[in-house]
């Protein structure tokens, strides 16, 4: 099967379609890993959504490339009352793509929505004891105890982005998509040349003001030099690097594995790692519904699976780009910890016998899989022979991953159109702390879709959020780890760090995860 891709993408690079438009060299045609099948950063969770929203949207605060939080629509902010009152003031000029200007009240309204979804902002959200905008420029938190994270709460770059969008569309059911896209980002969102699975424009926000600054990451000086950013979503791996070596593309967000070392030898491409913080594996599981609603069976399946088994099956041709013994916090981190690992080798006999005194009673486990994601679909096909070895009836259900996501929202039973478990990927950076890991976030209808309900993680959680030294942190994250290895909202299946491949044509391209300010194409 891979040396077929590889051999594709060879005999296809004279032969790719041409999909360039007038005006080229400013035009940048991307490669996304998967199509933006839902263009609401608070409704969808995809990381194909939040690229989607850093081009469109703008927040409070940036991310730096060294993980620093500095102000970005905001001039800054002033603490009073030992840190419990908080005053953030709105630069001059910030205007959203309908002409309107950005005023505090769509600030409170789009951060009240956001707090809803997101497990950081839920958690300032429950610290928030009013939020409000006594002027336009003027963002007042009034908390009932000191949360000294709110900046970093505020900046985050990654999953379910705290983006700034009007209060008519901020005022949206949070578990409802808005009904237009519009932000006040360097690029706008161009819903008329949408072509679903194939096609996603945008085009420079002409209105936009950058700070000033270095930029870096989503900090700094979010400049836009290109005028049109089009999204053309290639499912065959092999279509894409074709298309990437022969010029009518310029990024592929996440070549195929095996297709690296045929890019890497073209001397007009470059094949590098831009977002080091990686990309962990994980299982996740409807917590709702049998059999997964019964923690020992989670926890059986937790020890047959095999870190190693997954990301050899994802990047085994490259070893230096994946490892194995991944606990519940991002390797290297301050907060991860090797508490409960490593487990002990897997008996399957033992395993399968260990299910049935469990009590699983051959309940069909809809194990959605996406087909065509690799490193998805590579897990997913590891994981699947993992379940049918210990015994479990598996319906396995591939499809493409908006679909996916979608389906992920429902709390139906199997027979009406719900799901038991899936495998995706989570960016490291929502993996170094408890604040930022949706993972272990633990607290039933308010958690990701799973649902996952212990007050023991969460007790443990609220403690994190009150230690009052890292030391204590860290001593926290042990027991986190190991109330984990209990209850198991989910299984990680190891970490695995994915390279980019642009055209060297392409300048500017800064580290993290895909942005498109700061880009020049020649």
């Amino acid at each position: 099967m891979r040396r077929r891709h590889l051999l594709r993408a060879a005999a296809l690079a004279p032969f790719a379609p041409r999909l360039a438009t007038a005006e080229a060299s400013k035009t940048l045609n991307f490669v996304p890993y998967a199509d933006v099948a839902a263009v609401d950063p608070i409704w969808s969770s995809t990381y194909a959504t939040r690229t989607h929203a850093l081009a469109v949207f703008d927040t409070l605060y940036g991310t730096d490339e060294a993980l620093a939080v500095q102000p970005q629509m905001v001039e800054g902010h002033v603490t009073e009352n030992d840190g419990r009152l908080w005053r953030l003031t709105l630069r001059e000029g910030l205007v959203f793509h309908d002409g309107q200007k950005v005023l505090a009240r769509d600030c409170t309204a789009s951060l009240e929505r956001w707090g809803k979804r997101d497990a950081f902002g839920q958690s300032l959200m429950d610290a928030t004891d009013e939020l409000s905008a006594p002027d336009d420029r003027t963002i007042l938190f009034r908390l009932k105890r000191r949360f000294p994270l709110l900046t970093e709460a505020l900046g985050r770059a990654s999953s379910l982005v705290p983006v700034i969008m009007p209060e008519r569309l901020a005022r949206t059911d949070p578990f409802r998509q808005v009904p237009e896209v519009i932000g006040s980002g360097p690029f706008r969102y161009l819903p008329g040349e949408r072509v679903p699975a194939a096609r996603v424009v945008y085009e420079k926000h002409a209105a936009y003001r950058p700070r000033e600054g270095r930029p870096s990451f989503t900090a700094g000086a979010r400049a836009a030099y290109l005028d049109r950013i089009v999204f053309n979503v290639m499912p065959d791996p092999a279509a894409a690097a074709a298309a990437l070596q022969a010029g009518e593309v310029d990024w592929i967000e996440q070549p195929m594995i095996d297709l690296l070392p045929l890019l890497r030898r073209h001397r007009d491409i470059v094949v590098e790692v831009k977002d080091p913080t990686g990309m962990v594996g994980q299982m996740r599981f409807n917590h709702l519904h049998p059999p997964f609603s019964n923690a020992a069976i989670r926890r059986i399946v937790l020890a047959a699976v095999s870190q190693q088994d997954c990301m050899t099956a994802v990047a085994g041709s490259e070893g230096a780009l994946w490892r194995d013994g991944v606990g519940a916090f991002l390797p290297g981190a301050p907060m991860a910890n090797d508490a409960g690992l490593p487990r002990p080798p897997r008996d399957v006999a033992a395993l399968r016998r260990a299910l049935d005194a469990a009590g699983y009673g051959g309940e069909r486990v809809v194990f959605l899989a996406a087909a065509e994601v690799p490193r998805i679909a590579a897990v997913c096909e590891v994981t699947r022979d993992v379940l049918v070895q210990l015994g479990l009836n598996v319906d396995f259900v591939q499809a493409d991953w908006g679909t996916i996501g979608a389906r992920t929202t429902s709390k139906e039973t199997v027979d009406r159109g719900g799901w038991s478990c899936y495998c995706t990927y989570v960016s490291g950076l929502d993996m170094m702390t408890p604040a930022t890991h949706a993972g272990l976030r633990a607290n039933g209808p308010r958690a990701a879709a799973g649902w996952p309900d212990s007050p023991a993680i969460e007790a443990l959680r609220a403690r994190w959020f009150a230690a009052s030294d890292l030391a204590a942190q860290r001593a926290l994250c042990r027991e986190l780890q190991l109330q984990a290895w209990q209850d198991v909202p989910f299984v990680p299946l190891g970490l695995f760090t994915q390279p980019v491949a642009y055209r060297r044509s392409l300048t500017g391209m800064l580290r993290g995860v895909p942005v498109f300010t700061n880009l020049r194409k020649a």
